[in-house]
């Protein structure tokens, strides 16, 4: 191996060793969402859950659409 790879896996290791060894306490959540469930004790009624399937729709048509033109190229390719 090359000692640039070497030094590459090095630095991840030890910045994942960091992570693991030293986590912090993080809040994931944007203050409107924060106060929306804070406010209602029912999770269900907020639309905070349609909004988690609204957001998750776009990546998976995104892949959808990548897979999609990949297996065309391939299948085009094999043809020629």
């Amino acid at each position: 191996m090359s000692s640039s790879i070497i030094k590459m896996i090095l630095t991840l290791s030890s910045v994942f060793l960091l992570y693991v060894l030293f986590p912090t306490d993080v809040e994931a959540q944007c203050a409107m969402c924060k106060a929306q469930l804070e406010n209602k004790a029912d999770a269900q009624n907020t639309g905070i859950n349609s909004g988690i399937l609204y957001l998750m729709i776009f990546p998976y048509f995104l892949i959808a659409v990548i897979a999609y033109l990949w297996y065309k190229h391939f299948k085009k390719a094999k043809s020629a």
